[in-house]
């Protein structure tokens, strides 16, 4: 994957999350786990590109 859609795609998920949390009224402690959830899966999705782990495609919740 070539650095700039690396870079545009973590720019547009930043974009995305930054409008979810000043625009849609939520508690503050869904706007933590929200922003939690997201940058682990940005951070999985990261580590999955560079190598570092494996594809996540064997990963399964649930059954």
């Amino acid at each position: 994957m070539p650095l700039i859609q690396l870079v545009i795609i973590l720019v547009a998920v930043g974009v995305i999350l930054w409008i979810i949390n000043s625009y849609i009224p939520m508690q503050s402690t869904i706007k933590k786990i929200l922003n939690a959830v997201v940058v682990i899966a940005v951070i999985l999705w990261l580590l999955s590109v560079f190598g570092i782990i494996g594809s996540l495609q064997g990963i399964h919740v649930g059954r």
